[in-house]
């Protein structure tokens, strides 16, 4: 299997267990293979606790950790009894995100307390140069075979004078036909910690917060899958402390608990920090990768593409036989892979003609994605399919038939929720379509942790406040070059994210004559191509865009990659401005998008392409998109001019 890791070597153990409880007391610290990311955990009056220091200045202060569980309190009176600490190294393989190769090497402590009851928590850190993964392990000294987590003490609490970049979590049952939580709203931007969210009940992850001068800590949680729940951030305190929370009782019209059922010996997913004094560790991390391992086996060779996509500019009245046609031929013309044919597919195409559209598109050499409603009863949404994804036997029937004529993956849209049957949801779709070779992509969903590695067939995912919005309201469309100047660092660092960038139409309507008015260039339009991360992207270009835009826009497209070997952060800060570079074989990809309504001159330093001449898309004037030939210093420094909310695309062939 191409994407199976390569595990080389657990290398030497370094035992040093502690058994004298006067020993036990003292802080137990673990570095990074650098030596300047440390944790060091104490235990004082039976509680842990565990600080964050970069460069000797202290990135997260004494923090709480520890379980409540169904077999007992480990958050208090807990004896420590014994660490080790061993060096771990391994190489793997990503087919289908930001890297295609990770090296990755860590320290690994496991600290061990006890409880009253002479059960056992095993606090597990593993720290590589810039990113901290933590989770726990329980055991017991008497036979038991299951437990349910109740709740975390886990907390994270930063240093004063820290602000935010947040997304609120929403209250369950809101929002349209009652799908919220989606993870769907807007950031904070450079708020002082404490401040209160939006709807009070907390933050969703990743979560930003500089720092002060010092710099920048990214906090997230990777791994998670049927086995727990997904988890947030409560609200902060003005010190700046924040707990981790588990589901709200309401998501998912209260289906499930808001604990964690699990098999003993238990162990939870992974709380990462990822610290930085720049925002480059940030956005090039792959902790979320780095700590989880495959699944199951992928059945077939899954690829990944670019998508046409009728529905985000010409909505429902689109989906029909003779429009999907033509975004099939869209499709072909501009050598993507896929077509995406939405909502109410089943009930304006109907099953036998789509069994003719798909046969139609495979001989254009164009794949087919369809939409499918996840819902039983959780949410109002109406739209259909429903009730095919919901059940076994109902997703298996469904998914047989779709193997059969010819469908290559799924969009499955509306789940909101974190509690673990919907986390369980989630993987029983993914593993079932494995079984039929059919790749699957989430909509109105939860943040994706870790899943690319973890599922072979898994895609992207929504879970941001994504470019639908861009044709819902008009607000959307004027906040669209600052808010994607804050996902390259926050939503988009730790798992693929389906924004569905580049648009072309100046009215985002099919007729152009009313709707939303688009603020951005096109050449702001086309460097999201690259800005976003998504192993497939579904683009918002439209058929009359073919004989709108020049030969250089169009012949870009038809090569952008999707996938990436290596990704470089250039510049930037959130909300004003983000320059970015991606690497495929041997091209290399720089995009700049200038997130602020002036313009900007930027100088930036790209030594990879020191010397080298490079294709340049640029702002024109009239906020059309240029094309020029130029060459790059021989100290790798190039100049670039962005109008407002205009952008530019470097490729060197």
């Amino acid at each position: 299997m191409r994407n199976q890791p390569l595990r080389i070597a657990w290398c030497i153990s370094l035992f040093s267990w502690v058994v004298s409880p006067a020993v036990a007391q003292s802080p137990v610290a673990v570095t990074s293979p650098d030596g300047l990311l440390n944790v060091t955990i104490t235990t004082e009056g039976g509680r842990p606790s565990y600080t964050v220091q970069y460069r000797e200045i202290t990135f997260v202060e004494a923090s709480p950790l520890g379980l409540k569980t169904s077999i007992g309190d480990f958050t208090s009176a807990l004896q420590p009894v014994g660490h080790h600490t061993t060096p771990l190294r391994e190489t793997y393989t990503l087919t289908k995100a930001k890297v295609s190769r990770v090296d990755y090497e860590a320290n690994e402590l496991v600290y061990q307390l006890i409880n009253p009851a002479q059960d056992t928590l095993h606090l597990v850190f593993r720290v590589s140069n810039h990113d901290v993964a933590f989770a726990y392990r329980l055991t017991t000294k008497a036979r038991v075979t299951n437990v349910l987590v109740e709740e975390e003490a886990t907390g994270f609490d930063l240093p004063a004078g820290t602000t935010t970049f947040l997304t609120p979590q929403a209250p369950p049952m809101t929002g349209w036909e009652k799908t919220k939580p989606s993870y769907e709203e807007e950031y904070t931007y450079d708020e002082p910690v404490g401040t209160p969210s939006k709807y009070g009940v907390g933050y969703t992850f990743p979560a930003l917060f500089k720092v002060g001068d010092h710099g920048w800590v990214l906090i997230s949680e990777t791994g998670v899958d049927s086995r727990y729940v997904g988890s947030r951030l409560g609200e902060g305190t003005r010190e700046g402390f924040y707990p981790l929370r588990f589901p709200q009782p309401g998501e998912n019209n209260g289906i499930g608990g808001t604990s964690a059922a699990m098999a003993m010996p238990a162990h939870t997913p992974w709380r990462t920090l990822t610290v930085g004094e720049t925002l480059q560790p940030i956005v090039e991390t792959t902790v979320a990768f780095d700590v989880v391992t495959p699944r199951y086996e992928a059945t077939r060779s899954y690829e990944m593409g670019r998508a046409t996509w009728s529905w985000i500019v010409w909505q429902d009245n689109s989906i029909n036989y003779d429009d999907q046609v033509k975004f099939i031929d869209l499709a072909a013309d501009l050598r993507f892979e896929y077509v995406l044919i939405d909502n109410w597919w089943d009930r304006n195409i109907g099953r036998d003609r789509m069994e003719a559209l798909v046969a139609y598109a495979a001989s254009k050499n164009v794949g087919v994605l369809l939409w499918y409603n996840s819902n039983g009863y959780w949410n109002d949404a109406p739209q259909t399919p429903q009730d095919c994804m919901n059940t076994a036997l109902a997703r298996k029937k469904e998914m047989a038939w779709l193997q059969r004529i010819g469908v290559k993956g799924l969009k499955v849209d509306f789940f909101g929720g974190d509690k673990q049957p919907t986390l369980q949801l989630y993987e029983d779709i993914l593993a079932d379509a494995n079984a039929y070779g059919l790749t699957i992509t989430f909509h109105g969903c939860t943040l994706p942790r870790g899943w690319e590695r973890m599922y072979p067939n898994f895609v992207t995912a929504e879970a941001v406040l994504a470019s639908e919005n861009l044709i819902f309201q008009q607000r959307a469309s004027d906040l669209h070059a600052y808010h994607a100047t804050i996902l390259p660092f926050t939503r988009n660092t730790v798992a693929a994210m389906d924004f569905a960038p580049v648009f072309f139409n100046k009215r985002l309507t099919r007729d152009q004559q009313g709707g939303s008015i688009r603020r951005t260039t096109d050449a702001f339009e086309m460097a999201t191509a690259v800005l976003y991360s998504s192993p497939v992207q579904h683009f918002g270009i439209t058929p009359n865009n073919l004989d709108e835009q020049p030969d250089y826009v169009l012949d870009f497209l038809r090569e952008v990659p999707t996938v990436w070997d290596e990704t470089v952060f250039v510049e930037g800060y959130p909300g004003q401005h983000c320059v970015m570079a991606r690497r495929k074989g041997m091209r290399w990809y720089v995009v700049a998008v200038n997130g602020e309504k002036r313009a900007k001159q930027l100088t930036v330093s790209l030594p990879m392409l020191a010397g080298r001449e490079v294709q340049l898309l640029y702002d024109e004037k009239g906020r059309t998109a240029g094309f020029a030939t130029k060459k790059v210093g021989s100290n790798g420094r190039f100049k670039l001019s962005l109008l407002p909310e205009g952008g530019a695309v470097i490729v060197a062939p």
